[in-house]
């Protein structure tokens, strides 16, 4: 696992700089320093803790949970990311969880970690944020979570087994709550990593809330960013976990608002059009695993910058309308050692959808060289067709055509299934 992730450290830190100098050019000489913590509560798989307390907190100050990737550090992480030096800013207080296992991975994947006070990581973490919350005067209702890689990973657990803890996140790199899950004690789980794992978005959220039984609060808002070349957790994680967070909020997968906020950048919100939606969304065109960390972003969807959130209301007692019906026509034109695919998808419900993916599984063999009026990623397997900037609404009735060429080692097949937004499609 750890050859992995060795590359992340360096790029996300040399990344990283330059926009952190940004940051603290015109900011006072600071006296506060990140100080480690010990004894600090229960701590069943040996983490480490460091605190940063900026020297102006802020009356009430939120706090924020900071989570490492793998190989890297707590200190490594503050470091490497804007989250101090906006603490500077705003007066929050920033924890820095360590793991200390090889690897330096968080637990993601047992059965204790994905349960409720259930022991390892989770618990560990939740001892600093009750250590920091009993010395410091945090608002309860400011406490979030954040992470890169494995610590996107955490980001999503720690959501999902203590939401009535984290009012809101921000995962970079991720993937769903219990993807990860493994029994064999193993840390590492291939077939999440390569995004294979494909869930109904109701079987996502029973996956959180039977972690939590019982639990019929409110769910935290997240705030999601994935690469489409990530070459570590694959591309299709990323709208496995958007399935899982609108499920969550009992919202439907068809965005309410869809932006570009820079350049090969996608933003989808659900659930509302403002900067405080239950769920958003930032898709990375042709970035890989180790993505840029946009700090300031994710501190202005968590609400740190001074904004304030709207409360997180629990899910409507009316269920939201289910995802349009589709209707997917498949035909392949193929010589020796390739093919061409073109797909027509039809809008068979009775609301328009704007923005839209079709997620479906090549045959074994066939790989993705090219395509046309759509994304693809990852280019074989498990894989997942976007729509782009021309073509993101499909009225009722009406049908987009998109298409792609690829090699193939002698099958031609076609795909079994297709899903539209999380819905299946018929087949013709």
């Amino acid at each position: 696992m750890r050859a992995r992730f060795t590359l992340l450290g360096a790029t996300l830190t040399a990344a990283a700089l330059t926009a952190l100098a940004a940051v603290t050019a015109t900011a006072p000489a600071s006296a506060a320093a990140l100080t480690e913590v010990t004894n600090f509560g229960a701590n069943p798989s040996n983490l480490r803790m460091h605190l940063y307390v900026p020297d102006r907190v802020a009356p009430r100050p939120g706090l924020l949970v900071a989570v490492h990737y793998c190989t890297g550090s707590g200190p490594a992480l503050y470091s490497g990311t804007q989250f101090a030096a906006l603490a500077d800013r705003y007066g929050y207080l920033v924890i820095y969880p360590s793991a200390t296992r090889s690897g330096q991975c968080f637990d993601v994947s047992s059965p204790q970690a994905l349960r409720r006070d259930g022991g390892s990581d989770p618990v560990a973490i939740m001892s600093m944020v009750s250590y920091v919350r009993q010395r410091h005067d945090v608002d309860p209702t400011r406490i979030f979570a954040t992470g890169v890689s494995s610590g996107a990973m955490m980001t999503n657990v720690l959501l999902g087994l203590y939401p009535d803890v984290f009012r809101a996140g921000a995962a970079f790199a991720g993937v769903p709550f219990g993807c990860f899950a493994t029994t064999n004690g193993s840390e590492w789980n291939s077939e999440c990593a390569n995004g294979q794992v494909v869930r109904t978005p109701q079987a996502w959220g029973d996956l959180v809330r039977n972690a939590y039984p019982g639990y019929t609060g409110p769910r935290p808002r997240m705030q999601l960013w994935h690469g489409t070349n990530d070459e570590v957790l694959r591309y299709p994680n990323f709208t496995e976990e958007i399935k899982q967070w609108t499920n969550l909020h009992g919202l439907g997968q068809t965005p309410a608002h869809t932006d570009t906020p820079q350049s090969g950048w996608t933003r989808t919100r659900y659930g509302g059009v403002g900067g405080t939606a239950p769920v958003e969304a930032i898709s990375m065109q042709g970035v890989s695993h180790n993505l840029p960390v946009d700090a300031a972003q994710a501190i202005r969807f968590l609400g740190l910058d001074g904004t304030t959130p709207p409360p997180t209301t629990p899910p409507p007692t009316t269920p939201p309308p289910s995802p349009a019906g589709c209707r997917v026509a498949y035909v392949v034109n193929a010589w020796n050692t390739g093919l061409t695919a073109s797909v027509t998808i039809t809008n068979t419900g009775g609301a328009a959808l704007s923005g839209w993916s079709l997620a479906f599984t090549l045959p074994m063999g066939q790989t993705i060289t090219s395509g046309w009026n759509a994304s693809y990623a990852p280019s074989s397997g498990a894989l997942t067709a976007r729509n782009v900037s021309y073509n993101g609404v499909i009225a009722p009735g009406a049908s987009v055509s998109v298409g792609f060429q690829a090699t193939h080692t002698g099958n031609t097949g076609e795909p079994a299934a297709f899903t539209l937004n999380g819905a299946a499609c018929a087949v013709t």
